[in-house]
């Protein structure tokens, strides 16, 4: 029986049907507009991986397969930067890897792919990220990010051949110490030793170490204060990549040379050290300002800084017992 309220009036819905089906509606909706919302937040939990072309000639070398959508490197640059500012807007963490064509050729025959797939090359682009040279992207502009990304490369291919090295050298003759360990251990506390002596302010620290097959450079920066007990700050990775670059050179027994460069306390400073036999030997201060005043590549003379002391290196390393 249909009711009714105070006033008399019926309270009967006329149109049940059309009740339930708005009410379920809403219900729906509100449903699906939730679930969204959940699968945008985890979606932003979810990092990804741009794998960039930064060589012209890489990317000529892709533009052999068909299903390469591009024509013009700047032009891709450009959609490149364009993807990387749209997944940032979305709060998307994202890295950029340097794609290497020859590396990925190997990889789809490795694997069995065809290269001349889109799906390829998003499955190398997954493997670069546990393995590859990577950036994260903090929204610079694409001329700045792929410098950066090459010098990563760089940096990591160094660290790698290092590691090599120390590897392989082998172990002593005359006690069986490893000596790549060893030499490790010894750069660990020549860097220790080079960041104490160089006082407070911040330091550039360069390595220098020619071998048969690579140039291998390491950069470190340190920042110390006045206070003893505060603990120099160091990027991590980047101390690893010193002190292994530093350890071959060691265990090479090669030549090489290593400087530091100090601001922060008045005049700028210059020391400086060779690596000799496995050892690093100071340089006196006049040969610190030959190094410092001398052009690399020509060997012609350079005009001394403005505000710079060149001074001569101090102790940092005790003679090894591996040469």
């Amino acid at each position: 029986m249909p009711r009714k309220n105070d006033t008399g009036t019926n309270t009967t819905n006329p149109n049940p049907d059309a009740s339930t089906v708005t009410g379920a509606g809403r219900r729906t909706g509100t449903h699906r507009t939730r679930t969204t919302d959940r699968r945008r937040l985890l979606r932003r939990e979810v990092p990804g991986t741009v794998g960039l072309l930064a060589d012209a000639g890489d990317f000529a070398a892709m533009r052999g397969y068909r299903s390469f959508a591009f024509d013009d490197h700047q032009d891709y640059l450009h959609h490149v930067d364009a993807l990387l500012r749209s997944l940032a807007a979305q709060g998307i963490h994202t890295t950029v890897a340097l794609f290497d064509p020859e590396e990925y050729a190997e990889f789809c025959g490795e694997t069995g792919l065809d290269p001349d797939t889109v799906d390829a090359r998003a499955r190398f682009t997954a493997e670069l990220a546990g393995s590859g040279a990577l950036l994260p992207y903090g929204g610079q502009p694409i001329d700045e990010l792929v410098p950066l990304l090459v010098d990563e490369a760089v940096r990591r291919a160094t660290w790698e051949y290092a590691t090599g090295v120390l590897a392989e050298v082998g172990h002593c003759a005359d006690c069986g110490e490893d000596i790549g360990h060893a030499s490790f251990d010894r750069a660990t506390d020549a860097l220790k030793r080079l960041v104490a002596g160089a006082g407070p302010g911040h330091h550039h620290f360069v390595c220098s170490i020619p071998t048969e097959a690579h140039q291998l450079v390491a950069v470190l920066h340190a920042d110390t204060t006045d206070d003893p007990d505060a603990p120099p700050r160091i990027e991590a990775r980047e101390g690893l990549h010193f002190v292994t670059v530093l350890a071959a050179g060691l265990a090479l027994g090669g030549p090489g040379g290593l400087v530091v460069r100090t601001t922060g306390q008045g005049r700028d400073r210059v020391h400086g050290w060779r690596l000799d036999r496995g050892r690093l030997t100071v340089l006196s201060a006049a040969a610190v300002f030959n190094a410092y005043c001398t052009d690399a590549d020509t060997g012609d003379p350079v005009a001394p800084e403005s505000g710079v002391e060149y001074c001569p290196g101090y102790e940092v390393d005790a003679p090894g017992p591996h040469h």
